[in-house]
């Protein structure tokens, strides 16, 4: 009898999970799509992570969906995964941007003119590092310091 019980117990609680779960996943939408995997080459990337936006005109196209720095140089590579339905120009800028003053990051695109397309596996070497509000808030301090006033 207690083991029926235990049972019946352990069946409602998996029950229970699997509706969370489906609530969860009808509720953000989740569609795996295909993708093509692009990457960016930074100077820096201030506080980007993997599952950041990558937006145009602040739409989301896709997401980060790796970081990597460069053993030799030290650059900073960050692996995009975008949705294949927006056609990039090759010649496109890649920077990133704060999504708030609170915090958090955000690839941003802003397409170039070119009629050449990005394919798999495309590498933007036109890319912008994020600026640092405290680097240009120091920067404004010191430059008004040694003026003399």
């Amino acid at each position: 009898m207690r083991n029926t019980i235990e049972m019946v117990m352990g069946a409602v609680v998996l029950i229970i999970a699997a509706a969370f779960l489906w609530l969860a996943l009808s509720i953000t939408n989740f569609k795996p799509k295909d993708t093509i995997t692009v990457e960016a080459v930074f100077g820096k990337i201030g506080d980007l992570k993997v599952g950041d936006d990558v937006r145009i005109s602040g739409i989301s196209i896709g997401s980060v969906s790796a970081t990597r720095l460069d053993p030799v140089i030290f650059d900073a590579y960050v692996e995009m995964a975008i949705d294949p339905l927006y056609a990039i120009p090759v010649d496109s800028v890649v920077r990133i941007s704060s999504t708030s003053l609170l915090g958090g990051s955000h690839v941003d695109v802003v397409p170039g003119n070119s009629s050449d397309m990005i394919i798999e596996g495309h590498v933007f070497y036109n890319t912008l590092d994020p600026i640092n509000l405290a680097d240009l808030i120091g920067k404004a301090v010191f430059t008004n310091d040694q003026t003399g006033e």
